[in-house]
């Protein structure tokens, strides 16, 4: 079993990246990761913005990022970027934070025009990052998630895109645990 770290960067507790990334919680569940959950939005904004690391809310953050075996980050797409919460967020880790570990990009967009934030900004974000294995992730149409209050559904044809790109994160993860160790 796998520690998977789930972090949104979505500013609204209702969102379609929300809906998203519950999906994928349950996914995950369901293959018998250790999923924890990170929304940016709940850190204090003035320790995030400053990049105070020494905030506990703060290093309680970081530190989630460093128990996790994997990685799966959700934006929601604005002006062709990831969120500015991703961003300030991702600011704060430091150098090679992500070495080693298995990381995903999803995404959520009202325009298949927004795509390509995923190769664009998100996917080098994070390889700057230094994730040296990055999985392709998955990006959604807006129009293929109902608001939680809204029932919360997923197209099903989004629904398989997603647990596609879920399944390329399982086996990464599943292939770090098999490395032999070297000493």
């Amino acid at each position: 079993m796998s520690t998977v770290l789930t972090l949104s960067g979505s500013p609204s507790p209702d969102s379609r990246t929300s809906v998203l990334l519950r999906h994928t919680q349950e996914w995950l569940v369901d293959q018998e990761h250790e999923v924890l959950t990170l929304h940016v939005r709940d850190l204090p904004t003035s320790a995030l913005l400053v990049a105070n690391t020494e905030h506990p809310a703060i290093r309680h953050a970081l530190g989630l990022v460093r128990r996790a075996d994997g990685l799966i980050v959700a934006s929601p797409v604005y002006r062709a970027a990831y969120s500015g919460l991703v961003k300030a967020f991702l600011d704060l880790l430091p150098d090679g934070a992500l070495a080693g570990k298995v990381v995903a990009p999803l995404a959520t967009g009202g325009t298949q025009g927004h795509l390509v934030a995923m190769d664009y900004s998100l996917r080098p974000m994070l390889s700057a990052m230094g994730a040296d294995n990055l999985v392709p992730g998955c990006f959604v149409l807006d129009r293929l998630i109902q608001l939680a209050g809204e029932g919360g559904a997923m197209d099903s044809s989004a629904l398989a895109a997603v647990h596609v790109a879920l399944s390329q994160f399982g086996a990464a993860l599943g292939a770090r645990h098999r490395l032999p160790v070297v000493a």
